[in-house]
């Protein structure tokens, strides 16, 4: 997939498509049919669960960050004001990804750079208010001056995920398809490096970390992949594949390991098409690589979080979703 495919997958909330999944044929059980929990947003795109228990929700285009109370759905904006900027040919960009490192909340801000038509520095934001947010990590100059091997023609990279990570964070860059380290300093590196896979989404377990790859054009099964590395790894192993365009990884209880693939691709669409309308999927990883359906006809996922026994999955259109992972109707 050349560098102008692989923007175009990354820069638009309307982004990230899939291949028909290889995932088994199992239908996952009616006691985990998805149920709306929360719906309005202005889009929706990265999530995390923050300190007091609650799903925090980014939405890139109106520059804003929304709480989401897990058990009744209430939605409260959380964070507004970050940058946004929309290109000329419609793409656009903003908060892709919210995390907490203690009480504090940081944003990660993408594709609002000079080279994509925006005003803003690409990186990662702290949250110092309701209305107020400072950078502390200039990710986009630093990736312009550092650039990858790969193809690529936008210098400041695309930003897609972060996660804490030993008192900083790692951020993967789904255009110049690395795995930055970054500290809350300002310090940047890269913490591994690939080629044409378009990392996605990260879960952290210790040291260890689990990684989403969508897999370049023609988005082929085998190229949607959950990844594992450690902290001095110069290559990732393959956990589980077959379902291609994987965009997030998590953890849920006993260390089970869950992935998010978007929906089917519509065979003939032009490149850079969203998903075929609930043809997503939230896929449990078995053993041996396999790969099982736990819930399918989710409406163009982008994230997801574990809360307990629960899934909350996030919709390109605005929409979270529960799905009980145990299998016990209306347990949390």
């Amino acid at each position: 997939m050349g560098p102008r495919r692989v923007l175009v997958l990354l820069s638009a909330v309307l982004l990230l498509v899939l291949a028909p999944s290889t995932a088994s044929a199992h239908h996952p059980s009616p006691d985990r049919e998805p149920q709306l929990l929360a719906s309005g947003l202005s889009g929706g795109f990265g999530s995390t669960i923050g300190p007091d228990g609650a799903l925090y929700v980014t939405e890139p285009s109106v520059g804003e960050i929304s709480r989401i109370d897990p058990r009744t759905g209430e939605v409260t904006t959380f964070a507004s004001g970050l940058p946004t900027n929309v290109s000329i040919n419609g793409a656009f960009g903003g908060a892709f990804d919210v995390a907490f490192v203690g009480g504090t909340a940081y944003a990660l801000v993408t594709f609002v750079s000079e080279d994509v038509g925006g005003t803003f520095p690409d990186g990662i934001y702290r949250i110092d208010g309701p209305s107020t947010a400072t950078l502390v990590v200039d990710i986009g100059t630093w990736a312009a001056a550092h650039p990858p091997t790969t193809s690529f023609f936008v210098p400041t990279g695309v930003q897609y995920a972060f996660e804490p990570y030993k008192g900083g964070f790692l951020v993967t860059d789904g255009h110049h398809n690395r795995v930055y380290r970054v500290g809350l300093d300002g310090s940047i590196a890269v913490q591994i490096a690939f080629g044409n896979i378009v990392p996605t989404g990260l879960a952290v377990d210790g040291r260890t970390v689990f990684l989403a790859q969508a897999g370049p054009v023609p988005h082929l099964p085998q190229d949607g992949k959950v990844v594992v590395f450690g902290p001095w790894s110069t290559t990732a192993t393959t956990v589980a594949s077959g379902a291609p365009l994987m965009v997030d990884v998590e953890l849920g209880r006993g260390h089970q390991l869950y992935a998010l693939a978007q929906g089917v691709w519509p065979l003939g669409g032009p490149e850079g098409s969203p998903a075929a309308p609930e043809t997503g999927q939230l896929l449990k990883v078995g053993r041996h690589g396999a790969l099982e359906v736990v819930a399918d006809a989710l409406d163009q996922p982008v994230s997801f979080q574990v809360i307990r026994g629960t899934a909350y999955v996030v919709t390109l259109g605005g929409e979270v979703w529960t799905v009980d992972l145990d299998g016990r109707h209306g347990h949390r």
